[in-house]
């Protein structure tokens, strides 16, 4: 697929997606949701990258939905309206099973579609221009992109509904203090930061248990019991054990040096996560 909305670009191990919509704010359509999933994939096929960064182009990360064309109308003959593609009008959903960890550089304002993509996005920081807005309920409309499930378990119901009810725009300082940031930076150096926190695990960490724990922690979110996770977790371990990784992790451990592992997220088995409930309280 031939990027117009957004830039993929791939170094030292590290894909960057950039909305690429300047004039418009990065303001989202259909072509820049389907070309973002579309990158998504080529990053999740890539053994090479190991981690992506999101960031915005010019002043705003993403402004909502591109609303230029007026109000969408329902159907003539008073039939429901289709129902939504996740490729066309969605990123969580890729990210929620995405393999690789994703952070959000929040370059200006994240607002709508803006605000909720970033809710599937694993570390999320800001530059001190950061401004966010769920702003559904000032445009009649629903959340989207799934903001009712992420955004209280991220912040809590409390803080969730206190911005889904007002719908207000606010800062990069109460975006951090309400748990939607972990940092806030000067905008020259928003991507340094970002890059630093993106080599970090890079550098250091085993691509395979790396994509095993991004599942483990987003898929069990909704689990019923904490033994689903345990059998996750027990599964994983043992498909690990005695892999190459793992004797690296401890020898590197023992003789004090950086390890050097060789495992690859497209060999993360299938099964890693229960399908459905695993475990039901009697």
């Amino acid at each position: 697929m031939d990027f117009e909305e957004i830039v993929y670009d791939v170094e030292r191990g590290v894909a960057t997606i950039t909305f690429y919509r300047p004039e418009k704010m990065n303001a989202q359509t259909r072509r820049l949701t389907e070309e973002t999933n579309a990158a998504l994939d080529l990053a999740a096929a890539d053994d090479a990258v190991r981690a992506v960064i999101f960031t915005g182009a010019g002043r705003a990360f993403c402004a909502g939905s591109d609303m230029s064309a007026g109000p969408s109308s329902a159907p003539a003959d008073g039939s429901a309206p289709p129902a939504s593609n996740e490729r066309t009008s969605s990123i969580t959903m890729r990210l929620f099973d995405f393999p690789k960890p994703v952070i959000a550089a929040v370059n200006g304002a994240a607002v709508g579609f803006g605000a909720s993509s970033l809710l599937a996005m694993d570390i999320r920081i800001c530059s001190t221009q950061g401004r966010f807005g769920f702003v559904y309920v000032k445009r009649g409309i629903a959340p989207e992109s799934a903001a009712s499930w992420f955004l209280p378990r991220i912040v809590g119901v409390e803080q969730a509904l206190s911005w889904l009810y007002s719908g207000r725009v606010f800062g990069a300082e109460e975006a951090l203090k309400g748990g939607l940031v972990s940092e806030v930076v000067e905008p020259d150096a928003l991507m340094d930061r970002a890059r630093e926190i993106a080599d970090e695990i890079v550098g250091q960490s085993a691509p395979l248990t790396v994509a095993f724990t991004r599942q483990a922690v987003w898929k069990g979110l909704s689990t019923l019991h904490p033994h689903e996770a345990w059998l996750a977790e027990s599964g994983m371990g043992r498909a690990l054990r005695g892999s190459p990784d793992s004797k690296e992790g401890v020898v590197s451990f023992l003789e004090q040096r950086a390890p050097v592992f060789v495992g690859k997220v497209s060999e993360l088995p299938d099964d890693v996560w229960p399908k459905g409930s695993a475990y039901i309280l009697e």
